[in-house]
């Protein structure tokens, strides 16, 4: 099917276009506005996601931009996705706002595209959207939260709440001293300050090339996003004059940069996630050991939470954000790929500088971490792949040997946890099971809800090995193998394992396994009892669990993907 495009939307002479730009002057738009390239302005905002409710300035911004470049903008909302806010997994919801805003794209008369997000899903949403649209098109990030305070001390969201959480637990606080807390957390709207999943995928729509410089790591309530609003307006005009679309960015070498740089931040593992997907729309394949073999050439650089000790609003972007990054790791870039300024990565980094501050974005030959954030696992308890966030693992459980205790009940696994007379040892390793993306359904960040027991922060041990199909939040930390596929829902070998077994897991080998025969494990398959969720009887839910794909594939639909 052919694209919506305004020339041919508007034309003059027949009924349809009577009454098309009739509606249009209902509106108090005038011919001289309708003569002008129609640019859709999608805002994600919306008064149940947080990180989001600042995008109105943003979107008057960028419509001055877009009138002052000879465009004429024309607003829409879709729907707006913060984790919090669902009470299932919100990665379901994030293909659900693909499709809607691939729709809204194709099919309304717009010549250009400027999409406003940035907390978790709406990113990669709104990119494998415009992917599969293939309009010219911009990324405009919401921009970085302001982190917390409370009595002088700084405090960002996510990573500090799961401090803190440990704390309370511990004993080490009490109720009302953790709910004292609650109000200096979050320090203003934006995407929660530290390299989380959210300000990750803003800094991967930079690298990808779709965002302008210096617009992912900014703070989101400052008059630096504004006007950089108001330029993205002008430069989207510029790009339907070009007629720059959003393939002639995003390609396989564009995604491979925005892999470095995920590594190099130290980033969420739920971009792995996020760029396959991507990926599959434009028609590439990418593989985990695409990631890995990226993750081995390039060094954590990025001293921010939850590895690290900055923020990504201030630390971050003062020291030169994204593009000082970029600038750092030039000579691994493939700097020939087009971006939105009309320029390639190489022309944008003649203008960029290296960073200011050299402890937050750390020179390659001083490092943060030798290799990459993330490091790909593979064995018989994974045989599609796994995932572990390296620079947030404790290195004395990087190669770590012992006892399962497996759970197919959050509720059950964090009560066992907690419990100080339960058996819980250092070496027991927790398998949390049935959480994938079919199981859940929708793949939840329950990785960030296996808590640190009581007994084991009273002893001075801060980490334990946990293993799941699930995920986990951007922000936070621990040695946690995860989105082990095939999940155990489907039938993946996780469903096999039985409390005593025995895991191995090396990291520096990419290794996962379960010291059982091959003959042992298939015999154990045989008897597993998959769950599709038969009482889930409609809607989109339904229609995400027949659909969905495992998490080597990106956990999109399998009809969204290209067909080429």
């Amino acid at each position: 099917m052919e694209h919506n495009y305004s020339e041919k939307w508007k034309k003059r002479g027949d009924r349809t276009g009577l009454i098309r730009n009739a509606l249009l002057k209902s509106m108090g738009y005038t011919d001289k506005d309708i003569e002008k390239p129609i640019i859709g302005i999608f805002n994600t905002w919306a008064e149940t996601n947080p990180g989001h409710v600042h995008f109105r300035q943003l979107s008057e911004a960028v419509k001055r931009g877009v009138w002052a470049a000879g465009g004429f903008p024309l607003e829409l909302n879709t729907m707006s996705i913060c984790e919090v806010f669902f009470d299932i997994s919100s990665l379901v919801y994030r293909n659900l706002l693909s499709i809607t805003t691939e729709e809204l794209i194709e099919r309304h008369p717009f010549d250009g595209v400027v999409l406003i997000g940035g907390c978790d899903k709406n990113v990669p949403a709104q990119l494998m959207a415009a992917v599969s649209a293939n309009k010219p098109t911009i990324y405009l990030p919401g921009g970085a939260m302001l982190p917390g305070s409370y009595k002088g001390k700084t405090l960002v969201c996510g990573t500090d709440s799961f401090h803190l959480y440990n704390r309370y637990t511990s004993g080490e606080i009490s109720l009302e001293e953790m709910t004292k807390h609650e109000g200096c957390l979050y320090g203003s709207a934006g995407a929660c300050p530290i390299m989380g999943t959210a300000n990750t995928s803003q800094t991967v729509a930079e690298a990808l090339g779709i965002a302008l410089p210096d617009s992912a790591s900014c703070l989101g309530v400052s008059a630096e996003k504004m006007r950089i609003s108001e330029e993205t307006g002008r430069q989207i005009v510029e790009l339907v004059k070009k007629d720059i679309k959003c393939l002639d960015i995003i390609n396989k070498k564009s995604i491979e940069n925005a892999i470095r740089v995920l590594m190099a931040t130290g980033g969420s593992t739920n971009l792995i996630i996020h760029l396959t997907a991507i990926a599959a729309r434009a028609g590439i394949k990418l593989d985990l050991m695409d990631f890995e073999r990226i993750s081995q050439e390039t060094p954590v650089l990025v001293n921010v939470k939850p590895h690290g000790t900055g923020n990504v609003g201030l630390s971050f972007h003062d020291a030169g954000g994204v593009a000082a990054l970029m600038k750092e790791l030039e000579g691994s870039l493939h700097t020939d790929c087009l971006t939105v300024t009309g320029k390639t990565v190489g022309e944008n980094l003649k203008d960029a500088e290296m960073p200011y501050d050299t402890d937050i974005i750390r020179p390659l030959d001083n490092p943060l971490e030798e290799k990459g954030g993330i490091a790909v696992l593979y064995g018989n308890l994974a045989p599609k792949g796994a995932v572990i966030k390296r620079s947030a693992a404790s290195k004395n459980l990087l190669n770590h040997r012992g006892p399962a205790k497996v759970f197919e009940s959050l509720e059950e696994c964090q009560k066992y946890l907690l419990d100080e007379n339960s058996d819980v040892t250092p070496d027991t390793v927790i398998v949390l099971r049935g959480f994938g993306p079919v199981g859940a359904p929708g793949m939840p960040e329950n990785g960030n809800y296996m808590p640190l027991p009581p007994k084991f922060k009273k002893q001075g041990i801060e980490d334990f090995v946990r293993i799941t199909d699930a995920r986990m939040s951007g922000g936070c930390f621990g040695t946690q193998v995860l989105h082990c596929a095939p999940e155990s829902a489907v039938g993946g070998p996780l469903a096999a394992i039985r409390d005593g077994d025995i895991i191995h897991m090396d990291v520096d080998k990419n290794l996962i396994e379960v010291e059982l025969s091959d003959e042992e494990l298939a015999e154990r398959l045989k008897n597993v009892k998959t769950n599709y969720h038969p009482e889930i009887e409609r809607g989109f839910l339904r229609n995400f669990i027949d659909n969905v794909t495992q998490a080597d594939e990106g956990c999109d639909l399998k009809y969204m993907q290209y067909k080429g």
